[in-house]
């Protein structure tokens, strides 16, 4: 994929990330998470009737498009956000050239083992940091960051 296309479709991604975040912090407001997620289950027995939820769970995910039952929202945003923001950046150039001189296979889990730390210590730290900060602020300040890298990477020149 050129250059060109990639640093267009990053630029494109920070900003609806951005937009996404402060729709999210604005729709949301100061609810807490948990007692939303307890309304909808205390809602959900209610309606099935003294139906097993396991069973109403199956049934729900039969109806669900094929591959909404095995990619979550948050598994898609996720995979996206780190696909994107890992495409082409420095540390992927270098395992390209390890690559090179080195055992693929030893170079690929070396890359997802390093890969999965990262993402570990990013998301134990966010929820660490979430638990000390409301949903709505962090909310807010991921769209304002993402907004302003997706202007910063609109206002760069393209290097080829």
């Amino acid at each position: 994929i050129p250059r060109n296309w990639t640093h267009h479709i990053t630029t494109f991604l920070f900003l609806i990330f951005g937009l996404w975040s402060l729709w999210d912090a604005f729709k949301e407001g100061d609810d807490d998470e948990l007692d939303e997620v307890e309304k909808e289950l205390d809602a959900d027995s209610k309606s099935n009737g003294g139906v097993n939820s396991k069973d109403a769970d199956d049934f729900k995910k039969q109806s669900r498009p094929f591959l909404a039952q095995f990619f979550s929202p948050v598994f898609i945003k996720a995979f996206s956000i780190t696909f994107f923001g890992e495409w082409g950046d420095r540390s992927q150039i270098a395992t390209i050239g390890l690559a090179a001189d080195a055992n693929p296979l030893g170079v690929v889990l070396g890359g997802i083992l390093g890969q999965a730390i990262c993402t570990a210590a990013a998301v134990l730290g966010g929820k660490k940091l979430a638990s000390q900060i409301s949903e709505k602020i962090i909310a807010l300040s991921g769209g304002v960051l993402f907004i302003f890298f997706g202007v910063q990477s609109f206002l760069a020149t393209v290097q080829s």
